[in-house]
């Protein structure tokens, strides 16, 4: 059923304050499950149920599914979707307030979600920095954001550099906007990021190099000795010291530094400073 159809039948109005984009098109639907490449062992969980035309479907394919759904107006649709699928639940939760890690008590999980444009990153951040990341996430965004995720060198950012460190993000398929309703003004994306066991490069500590990289680019106009000097509150001489031993050109830019050359850095870092 359309979801703008179904909404009227409960009285439901989306809200454009909760990023309320509803994805109907079934051949889309399909095309993500397809994506996630969900088996009958899998366990999932997927953010934003909505009108729950994905959610049937993911709990069609896959073990278990739980549902997260800050809205609770979609409560009655919802659980007519529950009554049907023994092996979905569904909690009305912010996303953000869940404790992942306790999550199917460490077993192998999956994310399956179309996330409101608003809150993209921070979800993103919050389950590849858990102590319990998902071993792959499925994710439906804005294109802009999409892009911006798979940059290589020259064209980094925090963002790319925080999901790259964690997992292999690729574009998997692409979303004009009539496929949703309420239509969104822009192109859409489907995401797909396969986690790693470890991050991809070698550093001391995690946090220590997300510092470097904030630091670098916090200032993204000037030099990286200028802006991770300011960042880090290094002296002349410390800053010079960490860009000697890492052998970076202190004069290049945060945008054009590989993954490997932020650990690096932050390797000479904890070496000489720390």
């Amino acid at each position: 059923m359309n979801p703008k159809t179904l909404l009227e039948e409960y009285d439901i109005v989306p809200r454009k304050s909760l990023g309320q984009n509803f994805l109907h098109d079934p051949n889309m639907l399909d095309k993500i499950v397809s994506i996630a490449e969900l088996t009958p062992n899998d366990l999932v969980l997927e953010v934003g149920p909505g009108t729950g035309l994905l959610t049937e479907r993911i709990a069609n394919a896959a073990k278990q599914l739980i549902s997260i759904e800050v809205d609770e107006r979609l409560q009655p649709l919802l659980e007519e979707v529950v009554a049907q699928h023994p092996n979905l639940s569904i909690r009305y939760q912010d996303i953000l307030t869940l404790d992942v890690n306790k999550l199917y008590e460490n077993q192998p999980y999956v994310v399956v979600a179309n996330l409101p444009y608003y809150i993209t990153s921070a979800i993103i951040r919050y389950f590849l920095e858990s102590n319990h990341r998902p071993t792959r996430l499925v994710l439906t965004m804005q294109m802009e954001v999409a892009e911006r995720m798979i940059a290589k060198p020259d064209d980094m950012s925090i963002l790319s550099v925080s999901v790259q460190f964690f997992g292999r993000p690729q574009i998997a398929a692409r979303l004009k906007p009539s496929v949703f309703w309420p239509r969104p003004e822009v192109d859409s994306a489907v995401v797909r990021i396969d986690t790693y066991e470890q991050p991809i490069v070698d550093v001391p500590n995690n946090q220590i190099f997300f510092r470097m990289v904030r630091a670098g680019f916090g200032q993204k106009r000037k030099q990286l000795k200028n802006s991770i000097a300011s960042g880090l509150g290094l002296n002349a001489d410390q800053t010079a010291a960490v860009f000697d031993t890492s052998k970076i050109d202190s004069r290049r830019r945060a945008e054009t530094l590989t993954l490997e050359e932020w650990a690096m850095l932050t390797r000479a870092y904890v070496a000489l400073v720390v």
